[in-house]
């Protein structure tokens, strides 16, 4: 049997289903739920970084509405455990337990029938506090020192790991060393909808119901019951729409449990909506890394070895379940990216520190790393006189060594790294642009180009999350695929959706199938009683893995169409050809609607011996090899940046990007602007500075500065597709790579307007002011 593809199915540019009810305002949120007599939750949060809490005292009158740790009976702390010896655990409780260990840490919560008089009593509550000095600085807290954020441990070190292949040698001989220091500054992920929690008891199915915004329902579900003592087939986690997640909202929540314990102590409906204060002071949790890099080169360039210290500022707590621990481990396996090393030394460090607890983010760890390991070849580049694209193109691993196996044991599926670059190339004009740049040397606004090459590892699963020790393991994805009675299909997945079009993206693989017009598929993903369970939505896996399951499932139920249409249309199984949703034989034609009508209305019609397992499916799928497949691409910006204003113009932005066979082209490329639009925040923009004493810096939107459409180049995007060989259809997945390489892109051109001047900025983000103090210091 073939199947011919249609306007509708794998590669087509189909709108996307789910918008036309969140572009009409008819989703529905956390927020937009309610239940009689619910009532509302604030939380008392720390307003101190490191203190020890001597007393709380509730208002008069109104303890019963008030509730501090010692109230929540039976609620574990949580604890995100790393399988590895050396892997420090912290509590972390859901309301503050002897010590606060940051700014925003919920400490008491308050009940009342409106939020305002929710907030109204946090107000009253008193807090004796005695104030302790903070840990900050993270390269400093991994000294010996007298603060401690965990009393009993040693030292301030969740973690500390060493990867080395023998480096010494090279470091002894190599004619070229280059030797960088950067910084990424700390973010808050902001999306559009903060986290949100209703949780209720349903007494007719003797069950606590929880509505969360969140990635990971199914995981959520897990750590729910296990932290309340309950069962899970007690607990009902519904995720409705999400109103983005970036990874914020993959791990579970200090207030999930709190809202949940009140739901199941006293049997009504409670909800808290977090609103963007406390984002911005409690979830300013990602992205603060410090590098220390030495590169080893020959004389043209050619990468001999890379020496890396990697510290990343982790926060106060281990969080459930992806730990304190997932950005460091990352950045050090991935540090190489896409170039052929021979020797490689890294070593990492997981530092607690008084700020909120690290969480993933968009492209975990690889917007650092890109920043360093981009920026570094810019300087090797500089060192030898040479173009920097000429200087990474010779570095790249080649076509023909695909599929490659890096130095540090990643198994890159498939890519032509080279092709993406030469398109960048080509489309960004470097000759033009070194010309403009001699006309405008004595200018005020001078030009620069800048190159970023990335990876993406997309999808990885058992083997990888096994080796890493983490507290969960992911296998087989499901996805329960059947036919109605009148011949529309059904789509149930674990995964969730927060702004990524997978309600289109997976009813075109059904549709690739089944030939089901699209109308006619419908998708429910984010609730457990109605799910097959996954571990979610994160490391650019729904489209690969969700994706995967449900082309099995369709041609598993194709497969069983298949006799029953032969049978209608009187001719041999092998006669038989779907097309377009109908069965072709050779004297006639049937649509697959009427097949599945005769399954369920006129089951007398069916040939003897069919299959009686139905037209409802559930299959698993994960890759042939579960390494994780390997997204990458390039991006290149063309700047102005004006040495008086120290301020930064696009002149131009090329995007090139490969993520195997796509889906659907324009959610691609949404996906992919999207993610760049986050890395031009995190470029020139977005930063959580904290004083000495731990206090947040930019806690109103006023301080803490997002990229809005006047911020924004007009991005010229090209695509190269090279399906990957271990899933269906080739698929990798893409909803990381474009919020990865824009820092490093970005400020290699600003280096390379402000070379002449002898800068070179290495601290995110590039804010006017500390461009005007690197020209000020150049100049003295």
């Amino acid at each position: 049997m073939s199947i011919s593809r249609s306007a509708e199915g794998i590669g087509a540019r189909v709108l996307r289903k789910e918008d036309a009810r969140l572009l009409r305002g008819r989703g529905s949120f956390v927020g937009d739920i309610s239940f009689p007599g619910m009532r509302e939750v604030a939380f008392l949060r720390s307003p101190t970084a490191h203190a020890r809490i001597r007393a709380i005292r509730k208002p008069a009158g109104s303890e019963s509405a008030v509730f501090s740790r010692e109230d929540l009976h039976a609620l574990r702390n949580v604890q995100g455990n790393l399988g590895i010896p050396a892997f420090r655990k912290s509590d972390y409780p859901p309301l503050a337990q002897g010590k606060v260990r940051f700014v925003g840490e919920p400490v008491a919560m308050c009940i009342a029938a409106t939020r305002a008089q929710a907030e109204d009593l946090v107000d009253l509550i008193d807090v004796d506090f005695e104030e302790l000095p903070a840990v900050i600085d993270a390269v400093a807290a991994r000294q010996h020192s007298a603060v401690l954020v965990h009393e009993g441990w040693p030292d301030n070190l969740f973690l500390q790991t060493s990867f080395d292949t023998g480096i010494d040698l090279i470091a002894a001989t190599a004619p070229v060393v280059v030797k960088r220091e950067y910084r990424t500054g700390r973010q808050a992920m902001n999306p559009m909808e903060g986290k949100a929690v209703l949780a209720h008891w349903d007494h007719r199915a003797d069950q606590l119901v929880i509505y969360t915004s969140t990635q990971v329902p199914h995981m959520i579900r897990t750590g729910i019951a296990e932290h309340l003592g309950l069962e899970q087939a007690r607990v009902r986690v519904i995720a409705p729409d999400v109103g983005g997640a970036f990874g914020y909202k993959c791990v579970l929540q200090a207030e999930e449990l709190c809202v949940a314990w009140l739901a199941l102590k006293f049997r009504e409906p409670f909800r808290w909506i977090e609103d963007r204060r406390e984002h911005l002071m409690a979830g300013a949790n990602c992205r603060e890394h410090h590098y220390l890099i030495t590169a080893y080169a020959d004389k043209s360039g050619k990468l001999l070895g890379l020496d890396a210290e990697i510290t990343v500022d982790a926060g106060a707590y281990s969080v459930w379940p992806f730990t304190s621990c997932l950005e460091a481990t990352m950045a050090g396996r991935h540090l190489p990216g896409p170039y052929a090393l021979s020797a490689y030394r890294a070593r990492t460090y997981s530092v607690a520190t008084n700020k909120p607890p690290i969480v993933p983010y968009r492209g975990v760890a690889r917007t650092g790393i890109c920043f360093a390991m981009e920026l570094t070849m810019e300087a090797v580049a500089r060192v030898v006189g040479r173009e920097p694209w000429e200087v990474r193109r010779e570095n790249l691993i080649e076509q023909s060594t695909m599929p490659y196996v890096s130095i540090t044991k990643n198994v890159y599926d498939s890519g032509d790294y080279r092709k993406s670059l030469d398109i960048a190339v080509q489309h960004v004009g470097v000759a033009d642009i070194r010309a403009r740049q001699q006309q405008s040397e004595k200018s005020c606004k001078l030009i620069g180009v800048g190159f970023a090459n990335y990876l993406e590892m997309t999808a990885h699963g058992t083997s990888l999350f096994a080796a890493a020790a983490y507290p969960f393991i992911p296998g087989y994805e499901q996805a329960a695929v059947r036919f109605t009675p009148d011949g529309s299909v059904e789509i149930r997945a674990g995964v969730h959706s927060h702004g990524q079009g997978m309600e289109t993206s997976l009813a075109q693989i059904a549709h690739e199938v089944l030939g089901v017009p699209l109308a006619n598929i419908s998708v429910v993903l984010g609730d457990t009683a109605l799910t097959p369970f996954s571990t979610g939505t994160y490391a650019s896996r729904s489209i690969t893995m969700a994706g995967g399951a449900v082309a099995r499932a369709c041609q598993t139920l194709k497969a069983r169409l298949a006799p029953i249409a032969a049978h209608l249309l009187q001719c041999a199984e092998t006669d038989v050809t779907l097309r377009q949703g109908r069965f072709h034989g050779p004297s006639g034609d049937i649509s697959v609607r009427d097949v599945a009508m005769c399954w369920y209305v006129h089951p007398h019609r069916l040939p003897a011996g069919v299959d009686a397992g139905g037209l409802e499916i559930t299959e698993g799928f994960k890759p042939k090899v579960d390494t994780g497949q390997f997204s990458y691409g390039t991006h290149a910006a063309v700047v102005e940046v004006d040495r008086e204003l120290g301020t930064v113009k696009f002149l131009d932005y090329v995007i090139v990007e490969d993520c195997g066979t796509r889906v659907n082209p324009m959610i691609v490329e949404g996906q992919t602007i999207g993610g760049a639009a986050q890395g031009i925040g995190t470029a020139l923009l977005e930063e959580m500075p904290y004083d000495q004493n731990g206090q947040p810096l930019a806690t109103s939107l006023a301080d803490y500065l997002l990229p809005g459409a006047a911020d924004m180049p007009v991005i010229s995007l090209y695509h190269v597709e090279t399906p990957s060989p271990h899933t269906e259809y080739g698929i990798k997945g893409v909803g990381e790579g474009g919020a990865i390489p824009p820092p490093a892109a970005i400020f290699n051109a600003v280096n390379d307007a402000l070379r002449a001047l002898g800068v070179e900025m290495n601290e995110t983000p590039l804010t006017p002011r500390r461009i005007r103090s690197a020209l000020e210091r150049a100049q003295r």
